[in-house]
Order: C-alpha cells, then structure tokens, then sequence
C-alpha cells in the first residue's frame, strides 16, 4: 500500500457565510509539498472538510508554521464557529470490483 500523509481539518461555519468562508479558504500561494486537496460539505453547509495530501510531514509543518497560513486562518476566522484538524498516515483501501 502506498502510504500518504494526510492533514484534514473540518470546520464549522456561521449559516449563510459559506461563500465567503471558501473565498478565504484557498491557500494563496499553494503550499509545497501539497500533493493533493479535497473539500467536502455538509448539504445544509454549515460544515466543512478539508482532506489534504502531502509528500511529508514536514511540508506539512512548515505550512502550518508559515505565515500564509496564519494570514489564511486570520481571513478564515470571522466565519469559524469550531474547528478540528488531524495529522494522520495511511493510504487507499481498494474496492474490488464485481
């Protein structure tokens, strides 16, 4: 199995910012090391995660260190109820097909 790292954060947001929140949320510049990003939203859209892939850990950490990243999450902040995030290791599990 190929392992990756992953970071996933899952936020929710004021009712009706949604919009707003995601204009925010963009990393401006894209991080190094990021590999791969997905978002995924509660349908009422009041929740949000983020699942990013990276080729280290420390890419990673030198993200969440950066001052883009403070700068995002200053601009992200006014939106935020509550926020969870992780680190994790692991990778696909492959469905079989029938």
């Amino acid at each position: 199995m190929e392992e990756h790292f992953v970071w996933v954060t899952t936020r929710r947001i004021k009712p009706g910012t949604l919009a707003e929140f995601e204009r925010a949320w963009r990393p401006h510049p894209y991080p190094r090391g990021l590999l791969r990003a997905f978002a995924y939203w509660s349908e009422d859209g009041h929740e949000i995660t983020g699942v990013s892939m990276w080729d280290s850990r420390a890419a990673c950490d030198a993200w969440r260190a950066s001052g883009e990243e403070h700068e995002r999450r200053t601009a992200m902040a006014p939106y935020v109820v509550e926020e969870r995030e992780g680190f994790y290791r692991g990778g696909e599990l492959r469905v079989p097909t029938h």
